[in-house]
């Protein structure tokens, strides 16, 4: 009797799960290693991004669904928006936010599921965490100037390119989905254009100041973060008061919110604390209810539960391969420094390629690569690195599937992979 083919499929995935567990080198150095640095780096990351990064951008990429009608976003990002508009915007976005490759991917499923063009979208996807003014000032300080100015040139103009390329490469399906979009009715909307944009940009400000650099970061930025809480409490209060004015929350919902939020903080000394306490109030006050405020905590559910899954698993996966900067995954790091080195064109796509994989924090790829020049990278390689790197990481790979499909994702990692790779080997040929 023939088997059906579901259940040779099934049977498959059975004795491939079966032979995998026991064949599991479990009790070598290396395989026990990489174990500890997948649990290592999930539990750094979801203690140094989860509460302070991923909470506020889910906010933000809730608001922006819950409070910007879907016209207007297609008005400025949309298919009939002007290039020289939607891409000036999405290209220098990141020297506003700072954001890491994971932190992004809210805020660009947020637009997108708007109704932004592709073109724009994967724009504002690549400029987040790569144009970073205080990244790229402490690259020129750090690396040096040539590899300081070569990012951030090559940096805005990878945004527009990538944006461009993608807009053309899916142009008939582009077409059809800004048809379909064009066909909605105009939105009456809610309440001035001025309250929604100070709303959103008191979240953007929280996001920003609680997740500023360190106090020797060069010039004026050290000094901001001498005054980081303040502002970031600053934008907290301007967002209880429009809660309370513009959106209609009771008083005493929002001031037990501030005395419960402040008290987290000042009796355990972690911000963490405080934005957990401040979480939990917004909750309080927004699920449940009806209006913008209950589609608001709707939405930034909807993206915590489609994307905090897929950033966990790939955390997971990418520090079992690759480790954290400076240990070892399952991959020895020698072998990475051994392919750097010189700036042959190989060199420099093995490290648009590594760079691709990995997760760096905002700022933490200038120390690895610091390192790995010392060990014999070529400047090449490294420019490469620092293209790729800060975009993307396998992670943020997974959820851009989801949200975009295998086709798409592909093409954006490619194009952002062989850009990094061409402009990191000409790099190093022309100018070393």
């Amino acid at each position: 009797m023939k088997l059906p083919s579901a259940e040779l499929k099934t049977a498959g995935w059975l004795v491939g799960i079966l032979s995998l567990l026991y064949f599991l080198p479990v009790g070598t150095p290396r395989f026990d290693d990489a174990v500890k640095e997948s649990l290592e780096l999930a539990k750094w990351y979801a203690r140094e991004h989860v509460i302070l990064c991923l909470v506020p951008a889910f906010f933000i990429a809730g608001a922006i669904g819950a409070f910007i009608s879907q016209n207007s976003v297609i008005r400025y990002l949309g298919g009939k928006a002007r290039p020289l508009v939607a891409y000036g915007v999405a290209s220098v976005s990141g020297t506003i936010l700072a954001v890491c490759s994971c932190t992004v991917l809210p805020l660009f499923a947020g637009i997108y599921r708007l109704g932004a063009g592709l073109g724009p979208a994967t724009a504002f996807l690549y400029s987040g965490p790569a144009i970073n003014a205080l990244a790229i000032i402490l690259t020129a300080r750090i690396l040096g100037w040539e590899i300081g100015l070569a990012r951030a040139v090559a940096a805005v103009a990878f945004s527009v390119v990538i944006g461009v390329a993608m807009a053309w490469l899916f142009r008939k399906e582009e077409r059809q989905r800004q048809a379909a979009a064009m066909q909605l009715p105009e939105d009456d909307p809610h309440r001035p254009l001025w309250q929604t944009t100070s709303f959103i940009a008191a979240l953007v400000g929280i996001l920003v100041f609680a997740n500023w650099g360190g106090a020797g970061d060069p010039g004026g930025f050290g000094t901001v973060h001498a005054v980081k809480w303040p502002l970031t409490g600053g934008f907290a209060i301007l967002l209880g008061l429009m809660l309370w004015r513009w959106h209609g929350r009771p008083a005493w919902q929002v001031l037990a919110t501030a005395i419960v939020t402040v008290a987290a903080g000042t009796l355990t000394g972690r911000p963490e604390a405080a934005f957990l306490a401040a979480t939990a109030g917004l909750a309080w006050m927004t699920a449940g209810k009806g209006g913008e405020l209950g589609e608001w905590f709707d939405q930034t559910w909807s993206f915590a539960k489609q994307i905090i899954p897929l950033l966990v698993g790939g955390v997971l996966v990418a520090g079992f391969l690759l480790g954290r900067p400076g240990q070892e995954g399952l991959i020895p790091s020698e072998w990475i420094t051994s392919l750097l080195g010189g700036n042959s064109f190989g060199a420099n796509a093995f490290a648009a390629v590594a760079g691709a994989l990995m997760y760096f924090a905002t700022l933490t790829e200038i120390p690895v690569i610091q390192g790995l020049l010392g060990s014999g990278m070529g400047k090449g390689p490294a420019l490469a690195l620092l293209l790729a790197g800060p975009a993307l990481s396998l992670p943020n790979m997974i959820v851009i599937r989801s949200i975009l499909g295998t086709r798409k994702a592909l093409a954006f990692v490619g194009l952002t992979v062989g850009l990094s790779t061409v402009t990191g080997w000409a790099f190093g040929a022309f100018f070393f």
